[in-house]
């Protein structure tokens, strides 16, 4: 069973930062991905970013200039700094782990509760 608590959502206004962290813990085998998707009201869930299991890193294109995704030594925190947010980046973003190399190409097997970020005007 993996578990994965994430932290640093809240309230930021337009052009401000956050920094978000994931930590997994439970049994996640040698070789995962960790990374993040957020969920807008009433959106779908979409990809925000992955550190692969070699710790390669992808984004999607509206966030790429602006977030940075880093992975702990331990292999087992990832990090999402969030700068120059805008208020269509206002979702819950929710930590996610797949197992093996395939990353978040396949479904993650595993998520977290989700943090909640607002961005204001």
């Amino acid at each position: 069973q993996v578990q994965l608590v994430e932290s640093g959502g809240g309230l930021v206004q337009a052009g401000g930062s956050l920094r978000l962290s994931c930590t997994a813990s439970g049994h996640t085998f040698s070789t995962f991905a960790m990374g993040w998707f957020r969920q807008a009201p009433g959106k779908e869930r979409e990809f925000v970013g992955q550190s692969s299991y070699n710790l390669n890193t992808y984004y999607r294109d509206s966030v790429k200039a602006r977030f940075t995704i880093s992975r702990d030594n331990s292999y087992n925190t990832v990090y999402l700094q969030m700068n120059s947010l805008k208020p269509e980046d206002t979702a819950v973003y929710y930590c996610a782990l797949k197992t093996g190399r395939s990353g978040f190409f396949v479904s993650p097997e595993y998520w977290g509760h989700g943090t909640q970020v607002t961005v204001s005007s």
